[in-house]
């Protein structure tokens, strides 16, 4: 059974109630509120915002000798809460008990409405009691504002020659915030808690990155893998922690990245693929919350079946669990794909492919929505959307690289896909469109670039450009938006991969449609871009696909400059680029910028990609020159 919790809201976002309640410092705290609680005598609750059942999932408040259960709203009344009839606060004069619990945080207002009618020798106790301390925060005044909670979980790892690195910028400051911090609790595999420690982020626009080589050698710790949770504090603009995630090893031919984790957890994520013929599919489960999973609440199925197999085991808080998909489907193979049903216990997971005797590589599942069903107006307004949802992504050097394309369904409500995928060059020009037809749930087709060049008798003039995934309406008209594609990747020297996952959104038209095109900062069409590239140690090189969808034809060419900055945040160096409409560029930073300019950005220096004319959407990566490379989509800020 899922938790009785809203995690995240399509309408609303992010719940913080939730982020309060399941906050490892919360929980250190509770568990002795409760005890003294318990302790204090006979106890009436008041539950003016209905938080009581959403606290009772992470909290045990058996032990309480709860007599009486009191709520501010009238429609509640006939309920049942904590095992007792709901009675109107105006019912507390006549409770016979030493202790009122008042379930909410920033109480003092709702309990000014109602203090006269608690008794005098009546002690009172509220959610305020378990706040995280007022240097904690963004905003003292209001301990809900989604600014206070703004945190994250990283899969973390230092173990047998595997280290992890996240990466990200400290784009708070550019929103006016000073004196940025993070605090950070490291987690083993057994969610024990293996060091807390706090890091002041530089008082500028500059690159912050956590390795786990470093962490281990501060703290002397053993071997782990685990989850390193993240709170970042008096920040400003945004609530959502983003990073990028990247995994090597002590061999040069370990090389990987994904990026930061979606920090609601969600009821169903899909688009996790079965294994090849020389593959491991591990999950990577990371509980989130400050209880422990239930055996049997969360399962694997494979797409559009009612199968699901049931982990039959415990994972404990903030524990880290290897799924191993071939143990429970031991016969499904690519390009087959499951869903995985995760009740609202983990933050979107990451899976690594592991090649038998080769290298692994990581990348994660997206959240499958259950608020969908199909849009009969998006066939309707076409002609004015164009191509409308578009999901872009590379076709990297054919002659060097296999490109493929796995659509996958993401809303629990799709139980057909008419799609189509279409392929263009560098210079904007369509090659090909390729129909899939109206895909079943349960039918995975995969598509590999080549072939479809080599069938169409067609090449790439330039060598590269990159594919869109459409939605075809010639084909059917169950749509609903939320279209996603998995991206493959593979060297034709070396075999090694990569794979990343997105999910389409309208570009660059001035109409909007519902809330496209999308715009992070500003309310909708999001017609700008503001891109954060991470750029690697030497001696590794970073490259950058930028391509520049269009649902109707944009403007010509894009007007895009590339900003490099030093470690400090500074300024270093600027590059003018030109990418026609539907086109896109491929660039290595190494011929982009001069050594002199690369040296003076030192590495922690990053690249900036910013266009006031158009939206572009980005992918990065980084390479050894001989075919280990890695490669995921990009986010900005």
């Amino acid at each position: 059974m899922a938790l009785r919790i809203e995690t995240f809201s399509n309408i609303k976002g992010g719940n913080s109630f939730y982020k309060a309640l399941s906050h490892p410092l919360t929980a250190q705290r509770a568990k002795h509120f409760i005890d003294a609680v318990a302790a204090s005598g006979p106890i009436a609750v008041y539950d003016p915002q209905d938080f009581l059942d959403g606290m009772t999932e992470f909290y045990d408040l058996s032990a309480w000798d709860v007599r009486h259960v009191l709520v501010q709203h009238i429609e509640a009344l006939g309920q049942r809460r904590l095992g007792r009839q709901v009675q109107p606060v105006t019912d507390m004069p006549a409770c016979d008990v030493k202790t009122l619990f008042v379930a909410c945080f920033d109480a003092r207002r709702l309990l000014d409405q109602v203090r006269h009618l608690i008794p005098e020798d009546v002690s009172v106790v509220t959610l305020d009691d378990i706040r995280l301390p007022d240097e904690m925060l963004t905003n003292t005044r209001h301990y809900l504002n989604p600014l206070n909670f703004a945190t994250n979980f990283a899969f973390f790892r230092d173990a047998d020659g595997q280290h992890t690195t996240v990466a990200s910028c400290n784009y708070w400051h550019g929103y006016g915030a000073a004196n940025v911090s993070l605090w950070l609790c490291l987690f083993d595999d057994g969610g024990k808690v293996l060091a807390q420690w706090q890091e002041q982020l530089p008082a500028a626009t500059a690159v912050f990155r956590i390795d786990s080589k470093a962490v281990r050698e501060r703290f002397d710790l053993p071997a782990f893998t685990g989850s390193l949770f993240m709170h970042a504090q008096h920040i400003a603009g945004h609530d959502t922690v983003k990073y990028a995630l990247d995994t090597y090893g002590d061999s040069p031919g370990e090389l990987s990245c994904t990026h930061d984790a979606n920090a609601w957890p969600a009821d169903f994520y899909a688009g996790l693929p079965a294994p090849r013929q020389d593959e491991q599919v591990i999950l990577w489960i990371q509980n989130s919350n400050p209880i422990a999973i239930p055996a049997g609440a969360v399962g694997l199925g494979p797409m559009g079946s009612a199968d699901v197999k049931w982990l039959d085991h415990e994972i404990p808080p903030f524990a880290t669990h290897a799924v191993d998909s071939a143990e429970l489907f031991p016969g499904a193979a690519w390009p087959a794909q499951f869903e995985v049903h995760a009740g609202r216990y983990f933050v979107r997971p990451r899976y690594e492919v592991v090649r038998r005797g080769g290298p692994r590589r990581i990348a994660h599942v997206n959240v499958e929505r259950v608020d969908l069903v199909p849009d009969a107006k998006l066939p309707q307004v076409a002609p004015l959307v164009g191509k409308g949802y578009i999901l872009p992504a590379p076709v990297l050097p054919t002659d060097t690289w296999s490109s493929v394309v796995l659509p996958t369904p993401m809303a629990r409500d799709q139980q057909e896909l008419p799609v189509a995928v279409a392929l263009y060059d560098a210079g904007g020009e369509e090659i090909i469109r390729h129909s899939l037809g109206r895909l079943p749930r349960n039918e995975s087709i995969a598509v590999e670039v080549g072939e479809l060049l080599a069938k169409a008798q067609r090449d790439l003039a330039s060598g590269y450009g990159h594919m869109e995934l459409l939605y075809d309406f010639d084909a059917g008209n169950q749509v609903d938006g939320w279209l996603h594609g998995l991206f493959h990747y593979r060297h034709k020297g070396t075999g090694h991969s990569a794979d990343t996952s997105f999910g389409a959104h309208i570009y660059n038209i001035p109409l909007t449609y519902k809330d496209e095109p999308q715009s992070y900062i500003n309310i909708p069409p999001g017609l700008s871009t503001r891109l954060f590239l991470r750029l690697g140690p030497a001696p590794l090189d970073t490259f950058c696909h930028l391509i520049y969808p269009a649902s109707r034809p944009w403007h010509p060419h894009s007007t895009t400059r590339l900003i490099l900055h030093n470690d400090a945040g500074e300024e270093v160096a600027q590059r003018d680029v030109s990418i026609p409409c539907s086109g896109s560029l491929l660039w290595h930073y190494s011929s982009m910028f001069d050594a002199a300019e690369r040296q003076r950005a030192g590495d922690g220096g990053y690249v900036m990609i910013r266009d006031i004319t158009c939206r572009l959407f980005g992918y990065h990566g980084l390479s050894t020159g001989d075919g280990v490379f890695s490669l995921d989509h990009m986010f900005g800020f």
